[in-house]
């Protein structure tokens, strides 16, 4: 029993590239990882910048969400990525989008900028359409699979965002001296239930009366799918993959002039201020739940150790309460069941030590981190 609990851990939290073992070693010696059902989370651990804790909670019958964290000379790395139509995409994005930034920043001698973080993306996006170039005879449904995808970079005092979807990342900021803290949100959502989104979508396709569509109280772009940009999706990219054999539900009735969806990021910059406290990083399933000001209020009033696991079950104790049901009976419902209460979460918090920010501390040796269920 203890033995494969041990591998279901290490199946969750495995780092990958070079010298795994050495830095999985150095993680667990600064916090504890472990499950609660169909919970996993790592209460406390330590990255170039400060601390961070992180949690992932499964709601699919194959978890889709997908998260990372990287640190070391560049600086470090954030990812969640939340996949839709099957997990293919996300674990493809875990598997690809670091490594492409890496060698791309190493071009600049670790310069970040934006285009490095585009190019990264861009380069993402094209391996995914190559992968389901070549399985298309085999597995068609793949080009219905999907990814939104949340990328934070903090690289000498500046926090880059780069988001497509509907993932959100949200700054704790200390105001000024009186004790409270703000929650600002620093990523945009492409999401079709926003106003300015659909505006987006009719001007990107002024001929097509039907760009978004209003289904059972939600918009959709086509009728079908919520969010405007993703890693994936390819057949609301590329018409040859917007035919037979793919599910009637995602052919569209008529011809496809321009690509639908797009895998452009947006892209803030921020510059690193001594009130900046902390960052919540984490899927919609957490924030269909919470507001961003709760969620900033749970971290600032509560010990650092846990705390990602904490917002995850203030989620799932929201979930449960507007169905009128207790928080104990649902952790008892299965995976694949669980989707019809609450999507997948994935929560990672960033706390900002600006004392190791401004002297650009290096973390050695590297941290390098993954949720990456695969059941």
């Amino acid at each position: 029993m203890l033995h494969a609990l041990m591998n279901l851990l290490s199946s969750c939290f495995r780092p990958f590239g070079r010298h795994s073992e050495d830095r999985v070693d150095s993680v667990n010696g600064n916090g504890f990882g472990g499950k609660e059902g169909l919970l996993w989370f790592r209460d406390l651990g330590k990255y170039g910048s400060g601390d961070f804790s992180m949690a992932v909670v499964q709601a699919n019958q194959v978890l889709e969400d997908q998260s990372q964290i990287e640190s070391g000379p560049f600086g470090t790395f954030v990812g969640v990525y939340d996949g839709h139509g099957g997990p293919d995409a996300a674990r493809y994005v875990c598997d690809h989008l670091f490594p492409h930034f890496q060698a791309i920043a190493a071009e600049t001698q670790g310069v970040v900028t934006r285009e490095t973080i585009e190019r990264a993306f861009r380069l993402t996006e094209e391996g995914f359409t190559a992968q389901v170039s070549e399985l298309w005879s085999t597995r068609p449904q793949i080009a219905t699979v999907g990814s939104c995808c949340l990328v934070g970079v903090i690289s000498r005092q500046t926090l880059f965002v780069a988001n497509l979807g509907d993932s959100r990342v949200v700054l704790g900021k200390k105001v000024g001296n009186t004790g409270g803290t703000a929650a600002i949100q620093l990523s945009k959502e492409h999401n079709a239930n926003f106003e300015e989104i659909r505006q987006e979508l009719k001007e990107l396709h002024p001929h097509d009366p039907q760009i978004v569509i209003l289904k059972h109280g939600v918009w959709r772009v086509k009728g079908i799918i919520q969010v405007s940009r993703s890693i994936g999706d390819l057949y609301m990219k590329n018409a040859q993959y917007n035919r037979e054999p793919i599910n009637g539900k995602f052919r569209l009735p008529e011809p496809m002039n321009m690509p639908i969806l797009t895998a452009n990021p947006s892209i803030i910059v921020h510059p690193l201020h001594p009130n900046d406290s902390f960052l919540i990083f984490a899927s919609d399933g957490l924030w269909e739940h919470l507001s961003n000001e709760k969620a900033v209020d749970i971290v600032q009033n509560h010990p650092r150790v846990g705390i990602a696991k904490r917002l995850v079950k203030a989620a799932l104790q929201e979930a449960a309460r507007k169905r009128e049901m207790r928080y104990a009976d649902l952790q008892k419902i299965d995976k694949m069941v669980r989707r019809h209460f609450h999507d997948d979460i994935t929560v990672i918090v960033l706390f900002l030590n600006h004392d190791l920010i401004s002297r650009g501390t290096v973390q050695d040796p590297p941290l390098s981190i993954r949720c990456a269920l695969q059941h």
